[in-house]
């Protein structure tokens, strides 16, 4: 898996309560074809896939669990956020250090606006302990 510091959600952020990636991606404005009245629509979700790597990168405690989802909007401060994906619900047991098979695995379809966030949503007690990496990756591993 290779990140790169640019396209990162979160980069080992202590997650411990409900909260947004510490980073967003700006996707930059879509441009009008010459010839064309109005700016191409976008959706990067479409095609080729564009894969996505979270990892737990310090084990949680606590809490009973954790869910991730996508989020997109058409201003940095996200004030009227768009969920395109919500990753199934991930229990405390499944949170440890090395933790690699959390979704999405790639950018989902919808994903047709500017910026770009990852939320994580906890349930139950506030961990003390916990991180995230999370980015946009050049490939998954796929080998265990």
């Amino acid at each position: 898996m290779i990140l790169d510091a640019t396209t990162l959600f979160s980069a080992a952020q202590a997650v411990t309560a409900t909260a947004a990636s510490a980073n967003i991606i700006d996707l930059g404005q879509p441009g009008t074809v010459f010839g064309a009245a109005t700016a191409i629509a976008r959706d990067i979700g479409k095609g080729a896939m564009v894969p996505i790597a979270i990892r737990v990168v310090e084990n949680f405690n606590n809490l009973t669990s954790i869910t991730v989802t996508v989020e997109t909007d058409d201003n940095s401060a996200f004030s009227s956020p768009t969920t395109v994906f919500s990753s199934p619900t991930y229990a405390l047991a499944d949170l440890q250090a090395g933790a690699r098979h959390l979704l999405p695995d790639a950018v989902p379809i919808g994903t047709a606006e500017r910026y770009v966030r990852l939320k994580y949503t906890l349930a139950g007690t506030a961990p003390t302990t916990g991180k995230i990496t999370a980015g946009v990756a050049a490939g998954l591993q796929t080998n265990g």
